[in-house]
């Protein structure tokens, strides 16, 4: 076979919010981009036709409408375009959503992940790199959270569907030899986000003069991350290939969780900031230049108090610094708000 002179990307799930932001990053970089996603209507498909209608300007983008889970979809796909890369971002997403369907968690997250490993393991990319979640580290309490942390107890079925997906990636990398890096999301927010999180609904519902919904009483803090900056530590870490890169084992100040046995290794991408959710609110407040009206609430089931990113092992490894914080990137989502919704 020929070297091909263009780099291609698989990228699943592309017409979502993380992987359209992705797959535009990948393409003005100059790689051909292959994106599968199903336009599932778990939340308003329009947004998700736009996105895509975006991605199509661009001549080295290639859509297919396929579900992940499908038997031989990923297969026929990585025999066709024998991917240097892979991103797998498709899956059910939404902690709440997963009490309701959980069905769907178990189909796209766990059998979709277990479709795309299978086609790794026959047209092995160079690199593959799997989005998990925060939601992973589950009931742990000692923060910020670090990879090398025991990630045992999940609360809901969401994030014990994407830890399950960690240990197939990991079993598949010992056996057949795959680079894998699975990279855990804090809290991402930005332009184009997704109608379901709170930075949507929380502008939406000033905008519409309606109540939102705090709950545990506002006594909560992420580690909200916006979109360029994880964008950016994605695209660091493509050349990151586990079992390659030359960690320095006498620097105490950073421990790697790449595996002992498998060319494999867990990585955090976020703000490493944790920041109030009522600070949070206050920033949409100023954006919007409105006042919320708050509904405080109990904590809901699944979800947890606070998350906090250690990304000092992803800092060590590609030079990562996050770039944009809570004001200014709360300020440019509500922008895009105003400006998609002519509000």
């Amino acid at each position: 076979m020929e070297n091909k002179k263009q780099k291609t990307a698989i990228v699943t799930g592309s017409a979502g919010f993380i992987g359209f932001h992705v797959s535009k990053k990948l393409l003005d970089q100059g790689w051909r981009v292959v994106g599968i996603d199903c336009m599932s209507d778990y939340y308003d498909v329009s947004l998700k036709e736009n996105r895509e209608r975006i991605l199509l300007k661009n001549k080295n983008y290639r859509s297919i409408h396929e579900k992940v889970e499908t038997k031989n979809v990923l297969m026929s796909l990585f025999e066709d375009e024998a991917p240097d890369i892979v991103i797998h971002l498709a899956a059910q997403a939404g902690v709440r959503y997963s009490m309701e369907n959980p069905r769907l968690y178990l189909e796209s997250n766990i059998q979709g992940t277990f479709e795309l490993l299978e086609a790794a393991r026959a047209f092995p990319p160079a690199h593959m790199l799997i989005a998990s979640t925060s939601s992973a580290y589950g009931a742990n309490e000692v923060m910020p959270y670090k990879e090398t942390d025991k990630a045992d107890h999940q609360l809901s079925f969401y994030a014990a569907t994407k830890k399950s997906t960690e240990n197939m990636a990991h079993s598949y990398s010992h056996l057949f030899n795959l680079p894998i890096t699975v990279f855990r999301f804090f809290t991402v927010y930005g332009p184009w986000g997704r109608p379901d999180m709170a930075p949507f609904k929380f502008t939406k519902a000033i905008f519409d003069g309606n109540q939102i919904d705090v709950y545990n009483y506002g006594d909560m803090s992420r580690d909200f991350t916006y979109i360029d900056d994880l964008t950016n530590g994605i695209g660091l870490l493509i050349d990151v290939i586990p079992g390659t890169t030359n960690f320095d084992k006498d620097n105490f100040s950073v421990t790697d969780s790449k595996s002992r046995v498998a060319c494999y290794r867990v990585i955090n991408i976020g703000n490493s900031r944790p920041e109030k959710l009522l600070d949070f609110i206050e920033a949409i407040e100023k954006a919007v230049g409105r006042t919320a009206k708050r509904n405080l609430m109990p904590m809901q089931p699944g979800d947890v108090p606070a998350t906090w990113a250690d990304i000092s092992l992803l800092e060590y490894l590609t030079g990562y610094k996050p770039r944009t914080d809570l004001f200014e990137g709360t300020k440019r989502f509500v922008s895009w708000y105003r400006n998609y919704y002519d509000v």
